[in-house]
């Protein structure tokens, strides 16, 4: 296993640190630096999506004849490490980062034309409706109803915990057409106008005070059956597809940024076991990191990672969470504050103790929900039980 950076590696490396430094102006690495959620605020996520769109690196894992890269997997993660270094606004993934390949994949011609050139030049923002309520890790007893209706179908029920639904103008829905099988063999995946007649959407503000969060209400809203990807009942297929592109290689870079920014706070203390639970942490990331190479490696010769992917994803969110336990006991006292102002742009007082504190306690609420979203981590083991364990 290859664990270090071959030179055409490292000439992409120094070219992607290049267009960084060069690019990412102040503002944009605020913007990044504040988000505490999955993005950063609206307006300068949609900027560094479009100054991305024109150097042809918003969709790097597009097929290449729809405005993909060609990147190498080990290439993918460089440039995914180096926007963590340099801390870029994070684009929204639902669009660029799980719809757009998907439908590269499984959609129709006349959607492919359509929707990916809207997806790439930031016209479209998509949002996911999976999840509803009491059908979250059970995705698959989902009940949010889609009748034929001629060359219609009629939507009736609501989507829950979808990301920036407020911002998006487009959905993609699992929708339930048929209830007389097995629960995934009932299910289609449909694109939604957030623009039409009986769409609407709630706010859920998290436990961070951050708007990220929305519920989603279909009444008797109207979609051609045109916008169908796939075939009908067969949307857990294409759903399974989705859930590919929404793999991320690159939690040790982000996680080692973090670090670094702590590193002052946490020294300062004095306190020798703190500073003990935070070189722990550094000794964590590295082996994350090195766990991330192997992976690449894999990968690169071809081979399948197997459950890595479950791993990692257990791995770096308990990791992420002890990151913010530790921000939060260096803080002390200046961790208490509710200053939600302060992470705005264009604040322009001092916030109740260190600079960083009102981000570090943001955090440290907004990642209790990273061992639950993108699939459970007791879900997460159960893979590895029967996959790794035979269980």
């Amino acid at each position: 296993m290859e664990l270090s950076l071959s030179q055409d590696d490292k000439a992409f490396q120094a070219e992607v640190d290049e267009f960084l430094e060069t690019h990412l102006d102040d503002e944009l690495r605020r913007a990044g630096m504040l988000a505490s959620g999955i993005c950063g605020e609206h307006e300068p996520t949609m900027r560094w999506h479009r100054i991305l769109n024109e150097k042809g690196w918003v969709a790097p894992r597009w097929p290449v004849e729809v405005g993909g890269t060609d990147w190498t997997d080990m290439q993918h993660y460089i440039w995914a490490s180096a926007c963590a270094r340099h801390h870029a606004p994070r684009l929204y993934p639902m669009g660029i980062g799980m719809i757009g390949p998907t439908l590269a994949v499984c959609g129709t011609q006349q959607q492919k034309d359509h929707y990916l050139p809207k997806l790439l030049s930031g016209e479209h923002i998509w949002c996911q409706g999976y999840s509803e309520p009491g059908s979250g890790s059970d995705l698959a007893s989902l009940q949010c109803k889609a009748e034929r209706d001629g060359d219609d179908y009629i939507i009736n029920g609501t989507k829950i915990w979808t990301s920036y639904a407020h911002h998006a103008n487009h959905i993609f829905c699992l929708v339930r057409t048929d209830g007389s099988g097995k629960p995934q063999q009932g299910i289609s995946f449909l694109l939604i106008d957030m623009s039409t007649p009986g769409v609407s959407v709630a706010p859920i503000i998290t436990i961070s005070g951050d708007h990220e969060l929305n519920q989603v209400f279909f009444d008797n809203v109207r979609v051609p059956v045109a916008n169908l990807v796939g075939e009908e009942n067969d949307g857990w297929t294409v759903a399974k597809t989705l859930l590919t592109f929404e793999r991320s290689g690159a939690y040790a870079a982000r996680l080692q940024a973090r670090l670094s920014e702590m590193r002052g706070l946490v020294m300062e203390s004095h306190e020798t076991a703190l500073i003990n639970r935070y070189n722990e942490l550094i000794i964590r990331v590295q082996g994350l990191e090195v766990s991330e190479f192997r992976i690449q490696s894999l990968l690169a010769a071809g081979q399948s990672p197997g459950a890595a992917s479950s791993r990692m994803k257990i791995t770096a969110t308990e990791t992420q969470q002890a990151i913010d336990e530790v921000m939060l006991e260096a803080l002390g006292l200046y961790g208490v504050p509710w200053q939600p102002e302060a992470r705005e742009l264009g604040y322009n007082s001092h916030p109740v103790g260190p600079d960083v504190a009102p981000k570090l306690q943001a955090d440290y609420l907004n990642n209790r929900a990273a061992t639950i979203y993108g699939g459970s981590n007791e879900v997460q083991r159960n893979i590895l039980a029967k996959a790794s364990l035979g269980l």
